[in-house]
């Protein structure tokens, strides 16, 4: 099935079954939801792995410590992960005393891997073989297609994730996918101008064409999951991903706000000012993508070298207009930004925060701070979080 030579738009019920390859129920990041009692089973499994993955090794007594329950569970529950393979004993932890010493437990670290990859790059789609713990082990990319042509992006994509599939020297535990675009909780792409989709079940489609678990979301709401898991992100934060285009993903209460039509974070075609500016590609005049972007911001130095610290100094002006009312109406604790250090870090962030700090209540978000983040593949490192919050429960 193609892309486009349809003649009715493909759902993501034409490939019911298509992800049968977990290891078993895993739950939404950090939900509110109340655990009802049939549910119960599977929030066990989530807690103690999380426990693990967080807390490193420890005995099966330790588990039940640490998580409030019952050694009979964790037993239960620790024999069924070994059968699967989630979870292997370390060995015996020396003791002094008598009794006899207790032996540790882990999730396999080295025992499944984890694809991710990113096609919001400006001239490539480039993709990793990740370790459990986010660590990038093989790296590959393919050219991004010349245009926006559909049909040449989705082979594009699938001809990486193949390559990284055959690189994996363990299992694959999933694969996870961040894209530009608009992007629903099952992985259907409403809209991704850039990639020439709209209406993609891309997730679906391509865990049948790869017989793998698949997980596809926004880039920069993958990316704000690597900066929640990996990095040092408070509970309530946005991330600003600064690049082609401009976006945002954000956690609140420990967990992703994606919005009603799915867009929450789609700050890149908000106008900021009644002043206009520079044209945007989608038309406008004015928008936080036209006077932040990568491209635009590198050409009016190149155009005006003499003029670069004003030039940051007007974008990061902009960017905090457009993102103050955003900061104010969620509690943002922080704002953390992901793009090249050497347009971003100084004189940008500098007016950024002063211009934030002016636009929100005094002695409320005083405190609220910008900084660039410390993470590198931010997106392929996201892609791993969203497989094994899928697949384990684990973020």
């Amino acid at each position: 099935m193609s892309v486009s030579d349809e003649t009715r738009p493909a759902t993501s019920s034409d490939y019911v079954g298509a992800n049968t390859h977990a290891f078993g129920p895993g739950r939404h990041l950090r939900s509110r939801a109340k655990v009802l009692p049939e549910h119960a089973r599977g929030h066990n499994r989530a807690l103690v792995l999380q426990t693990l993955y967080h807390s490193g090794a420890m005995s099966r007594a330790d588990l039940s410590r640490e998580t409030g329950l019952t050694r009979v569970t964790i037993s239960d529950l620790v024999a069924e992960f070994i059968a699967d393979g989630i979870v292997v004993e370390m060995g015996v932890r020396e003791t002094v005393g008598p009794g006899k010493p207790p032996i540790l437990i882990d999730i396999d670290r080295v025992g499944h891997q984890i694809v991710g990859i990113d096609l919001s790059g400006p001239r490539a789609f480039v993709g990793a073989v990740l370790s459990l713990d986010g660590e990038v082990l093989e790296r590959r990319e393919v050219p991004r297609p010349d245009s926006a042509d559909g049909d040449a992006a989705y082979a594009a994509t699938l001809e990486l994730a193949r390559a990284l599939v055959g690189a994996a020297t363990q299992p694959v535990l999933g694969v996870g996918i961040g894209t530009p675009g608009v992007v629903r909780p099952d992985g259907y792409v409403l809209s991704s101008p850039n990639l020439g989709w709209s209406g993609l079940p891309l997730e679906a489609k391509l865990g049948v064409d790869l017989d793998l678990p698949v997980l596809v979301r926004n880039d920069a709401n993958a990316a704000v999951l690597a900066e929640y898991t990996f990095g040092e992100a408070k509970a309530d934060f946005m991330l600003i991903k600064i690049g082609r285009g401009v976006g945002a993903g954000l956690i609140t209460g420990s967990q992703p706000l994606v919005g009603s039509r799915f867009a929450a974070g789609e700050i890149g075609h908000v106008v900021v000012g009644t002043d206009g500016g520079p044209r945007c590609a989608c038309g406008k005049e004015g928008c936080l993508e036209a006077w932040l972007s990568v491209s635009r911001l590198t050409a009016a130095i190149d155009a005006a070298p003499e003029s670069r610290d004003e030039i940051l100094r007007d974008a990061g002006t902009r960017m905090a207009v457009g993102i103050a009312p955003i900061v104010a109406a969620l509690d943002l604790s922080e704002v953390v930004l992901s793009g090249p250090a050497e347009l971003l870090d100084g004189v940008l962030i500098d007016s950024a925060v002063t211009t934030l700090h002016a636009r929100t209540l005094e002695g409320v978000f005083e405190d609220v701070q910008i900084r660039l983040t410390r993470q590198d593949d931010i997106v392929l490192r996201g892609a791993a979080v969203m497989v094994l919050s899928s697949q384990l429960g684990v973020s």
